[in-house]
């Protein structure tokens, strides 16, 4: 993402364009699913003395304007990501934490329907699948056995 791409992306989202908020969107495009900390990790790197409040501070601000999403997987702490305006779901390694982003399973949002919506308009659904990723099937001895598609 070019500092202008972050530039519009803020203006079009009535956000005022600082340095710190362009420097997470930028941080973003390379860490997809990361957490505050490893933005903020990434986004010293450019700007030394933006801290670690400051990056909560610029994710809840982009996370209300919809231009990124949090996922909050289980007991883990909440990741970002810039793929947002669909209705996609993730899978989770259950060793080493490792977050991959899966399409809808049957089409367009909300992909899944309870059999009750209690009088509630649906708008998305959340699943998150847990497992083992490739990686560490191999580093277990496990032979990976995948999910057959219903497609």
């Amino acid at each position: 993402m070019t500092l202008s791409d972050a530039t519009g992306l803020l203006r079009g989202a009535g956000l005022r364009v600082t340095e710190p908020r362009r420097a997470v969107l930028e941080a973003l495009e390379g860490l997809p699913h990361a957490s505050a900390d490893a933005i903020h990790a990434q986004v010293v790197r450019t700007l030394p003395d933006v801290s670690l409040q400051t990056v909560y501070n610029v994710l809840r601000d982009l996370t209300g304007s919809g231009l990124t999403r949090s996922i909050e997987p289980g007991d883990h702490p909440a990741r970002y990501e810039l793929r947002v305006g669909d209705n996609h779901h993730h899978l989770v390694c259950t060793r080493c934490s490792a977050i991959v982003d899966v399409d809808c399973v049957v089409g367009h949002a909300p992909c899944l329907t309870p059999n009750e919506s209690h009088g509630f308009v649906l708008n998305e659904a959340e699943v998150t699948f847990w497992g083992l990723c490739l990686d560490c099937q191999a580093a277990v001895g496990l032979a990976s056995d995948p999910v057959p598609s219903t497609h």
